[in-house]
């Protein structure tokens, strides 16, 4: 099985973008939540990744802003990135969200809800 080079690159981005990301908690504490990176897409040309981050936060308010403080931490974060990877350039991050976590707890929530009644027995005559 034949794996390309961008997809390499897209589990090492992950990856070290994962380890970075413990950098940037110390660095700014108003950074809750469980942060998750689910996926890179870094693009063929290597100038810009799209990195989908899942942000478990207390409240709504409380992820938005995390959100944020993450997005404001792009160039610190591609700045780390270059000191790790041995690249000639690295890509321009973009962090987008990726809602399947919560569209999954969303969805468990919803089959939790789901009774399952079992069709009475008819009496026998």
């Amino acid at each position: 099985m034949k794996v390309s080079r961008t997809s390499r690159l897209n589990g090492e981005y992950q990856k070290e973008i994962s380890e970075i990301l413990r950098k940037v908690k110390d660095r700014k504490p108003d950074l809750k939540g469980l942060i998750s990176v689910t996926e890179v897409d870094v693009a063929p040309d290597l100038k810009t990744a799209y990195v989908y981050v899942s942000i478990y936060g207390t409240n709504e308010t409380e992820t938005k802003r995390s959100f944020a403080l993450l997005q404001e931490s792009a160039g610190f974060i591609r700045r780390e990135l270059a000191g790790v990877m041995r690249m000639r350039t690295v890509p321009a991050l973009t962090f987008r969200m990726d809602g399947s976590m919560t569209y999954g707890a969303k969805m468990d929530e919803l089959f939790k809800k789901i009774t399952y009644s079992t069709p009475e027995t008819d009496e026998k005559e």
